[in-house]
C-alpha cells in the first residue's frame, strides 16, 4: 500500500494561511500585509504539545512517564520541527523579508520551526482540533516510532536529553545535581524569550535561550556539554 504523500494541510481561509506563512521581517518591510505569524505560532506551539502526548500516551502504553516526557521532547524539538517542515517543503511558501531571505532563512531550523507550529496554529483555527489530530498522526507517527523502538533507545541516545546527560556528569563528578536559574525574560507575551543558566556549586556552566524554558533549560545544558567536550 503507498503512502500517503505528505503536504501541507488543506486550510480554507486564505488569510489564515497567509499570516501562518508571514514572518515578521516580511511585515517590517510590508507594513500593509497585516499580522505577522507569531501569535500562531504561540497556539500552534500549545496545541503540538497537547496532541503528541495524547498520541504517544494511547500509541504506547508500555513506555514509562519519564520516557514518554524525553519522546515527546525529542518530537517537538527545534531541529525535529524543522525536519517536519522540510519534509512539507514549508520553506518554499514562506514570506519574509530580503534580509532574512538573504541570510538563508527558507532553510534555518528556528524559522522552519516557528513557521510549522504557525501553521498547525492556523489549521487548528480553520478545520478543528480532529482535523489537526489526524494530519500530526500522519506526520509524526513514522518518526515517534522510530525514536520508541527498544533498538533506538539501546543503540543511539536519541531519548536521553541534554539535561539528564548533564545531570549525570554533574552527579559523577561533583555529587550534586545541576541548578538551572533564570537570567533574562523579554518580549511581548506570546513570542517571550527566555535565557537560562545553569550551575554547579555556584559555577555556571552553560547559557541557552529559548522561547520556551523548558527548551531554555536545554539548551543550557547543551552548551554545558560542548564545553566540557561532549556531544549535545
Amino acid at each position: 500500500m503507498p503512502k500517503k504523500s505528505k503536504k501541507i494541510p488543506t486550510i480554507k481561509n486564505q488569510d489564515l494561511l497567509k499570516q501562518a506563512l508571514t514572518h515578521r521581517s516580511y511585515v517590517n518591510e510590508h507594513p500593509e500585509e497585516g499580522d505577522n505569524n507569531e501569535r500562531l505560532e504561540f497556539l500552534g506551539d500549545a496545541i503540538l504539545g497537547f496532541l503528541i502526548g495524547e498520541l504517544l500516551y494511547r500509541r504506547y502504553p508500555q513506555i514509562n512517564e519519564a520516557k514518554l516526557t524525553r519522546l515527546r521532547s525529542a518530537l517537538v524539538d527545534e531541529k525535529q520541527l524543522a525536519n517536519f517542515a522540510r519534509q512539507i517543503q514549508l520553506g518554499d511558501r514562506l514570506r519574509l523579508g530580503k534580509g532574512t531571505e538573504k541570510d538563508g532563512g527558507r532553510n534555518k531550523d528556528s524559522l522552519l520551526s516557528d513557521t510549522f507550529e504557525a501553521l498547525i496554529g492556523a489549521y487548528f483555527l480553520d478545520s478543528g482540533i480532529e482535523a489537526v489530530r489526524n494530519y500530526i498522526e500522519l506526520l509524526f507517527v513514522e518518526t515517534s516510532d522510530r525514536l520508541a523502538s527498544p533498538s533506538s533507545q539501546a543503540n543511539s541516545k536519541s531519548l536521553i536529553d541534554s539535561k539528564n546527560r548533564f545531570q549525570q556528569w554533574a552527579l559523577q563528578e561533583y555529587g550534586e545535581n545541576p541548578e538551572y536559574f533564570l537570567i533574562d525574560e523579554h518580549g511581548p507575551d506570546h513570542a517571550k524569550q527566555f535565557t537560562t543558566g545553569v550551575r554547579v556549586k555556584e559555577r555556571i556552566f552553560g547559557v541557552g535561550t529559548d522561547k520556551r524554558k523548558q527548551e531554555a533549560e536545554k539548551r543550557a545544558a547543551e552548551d554545558a556539554l560542548k564545553k566540557l567536550g561532549f556531544f549535545a
